[in-house]
């Protein structure tokens, strides 16, 4: 077997160096510039991240209060924006938040005056997709319900606005605290395929918005982004506690895939989804809403018995209690996806930044496995 055939998907191929994450697959762990996510997650804020992402450095106080700035005035969406999202959102086609996300992205780079590749603009360029991905989210699930567009706040947060710009209502404290978290632990994942994607893109010295429009497009395949939607979809399907165990059981034994488990890099436990069940379990107690926090763990105790009889020692993922959680927010199924976007546009943005600041052209080799020296027959001649 060929080496090439022997890392299929590229698998532990090292493609590029970065500082900007480090995901330790043995150990557990989740870095981003040196930071552990268990030092970040509910205790720096997410605009304190996406800051850490582009500049290597936590921000002192001033240097957060400007990117804030920044960010608000980014947040309104201009109306032949607003217009197109909304059109979209009633096409007879139907459109996925995710689709909506990709043509918004590639719009608005379409009608970006500034056509500079100079770092400051890159900067500039990045405040505005974090801001506005958001907003259009916001926008898409509102207009998918039938709701009149939210305009953003510029007192609250960035995970705040977001979820008052999606429900019209401000989030209670314990909301705000746990949607500010998932954003942070989202934010980035390395060399993951919409993160190379969008290096791959600007490594030609196309613009940022295609880097960052080709990620979404690569995020909105089902084996990349998605199975915080599958997990929830599946729950409700069972919908009953008394039920899960059985019917879990059931999928397994008939080699259902059952999302929300596993995971490309990680042998251990994945951080991201320790930090999240607890969140999901406040959040859920909170709110009066359980059932689908307990049927996730219902679920999580079934796959981890069912595979320890095989031998296998599989852990949960980030996907499988995000769904209770974001459904305790009152968030629709249909945006789970598209939540993942804007989280992860920090970190692709930072990618690209350091893909411009060192960049070569992504050009790997394949290994040819196809014929050589064919006879080349007139078409007369061809059978």
């Amino acid at each position: 077997m060929s080496e090439a055939k022997a890392k299929a998907g590229l698998q532990d191929v090292v493609a590029g160096d970065s500082s900007i994450c480090l995901v330790d697959g043995k150990q557990g762990r989740l870095v981003y510039q040196g930071y552990d996510i268990n030092d970040l997650a509910g205790k720096a804020s997410f605009e304190e991240v996406v800051y850490l992402l582009w500049y290597g450095k936590l921000p002192n106080v001033s240097e957060l209060a400007a990117l804030d700035a920044e960010l608000k005035k980014n947040r309104e969406i201009p109306s032949d924006v607003l217009e197109l999202v909304k059109a979209l959102s009633a096409s007879a086609a139907n459109p996925t938040g995710m689709e909506i996300l990709r043509t918004a992205a590639s719009y608005l780079g379409a009608v970006d005056p500034d056509k500079s590749m100079d770092h400051e603009t890159h900067i500039k360029q990045a405040t505005k997709l974090v801001s506005m991905l958001a907003s259009i989210t916001a926008a898409v699930g509102r207009f998918k319900q039938g709701k009149e567009y939210v305009a953003p706040r510029g007192d609250l947060g960035h995970a705040a606005n977001f979820l008052y710009m999606l429900t019209g209502q401000e989030a209670d404290e314990l909301s705000v605290e746990a949607f500010d978290v998932a954003l942070i632990l989202h934010a980035d994942h390395e060399f993951n395929a919409s993160t190379f994607t969008a290096r791959c893109t600007v490594a030609t010295l196309s613009d940022m918005y295609s880097g960052v429009t080709s990620a979404i497009g690569a995020l909105k395949g089902p084996l990349h982004g998605g199975a915080n939607e599958d997990v929830l979809r599946m729950l409700m399907e069972i919908n009953s506690v008394e039920n899960a165990a059985v019917e879990v059981q059931n999928k397994l034994d008939n080699g259902v895939k059952v999302p929300g488990f596993g995971h490309r890099v990680y042998r251990s436990y994945d951080p991201r989804g320790l930090v999240l069940k607890r969140y999901a379990k406040q959040l859920t107690e909170k709110v009066g809403e359980t059932k689908w926090y307990e049927m996730t763990e219902i679920t999580e105790g079934v796959v981890l018995e069912h595979f320890a009889k095989k031998g296998k020692d599989l852990k949960y993922n980030v996907d499988l209690y995000s769904g209770s959680l974001y459904n305790a927010m009152g968030i629709p199924v249909e945006l789970f996806t598209p939540l993942f976007v804007i989280s992860r546009v920090s970190g692709w943005t930072a990618h690209i930044l350091e893909q411009y600041a060192n960049n070569r052209i992504i050009r790997p080799v394949a290994d040819y496995v196809g014929p050589v020296d064919q006879t080349f027959v007139p078409i007369e001649e061809r059978k």
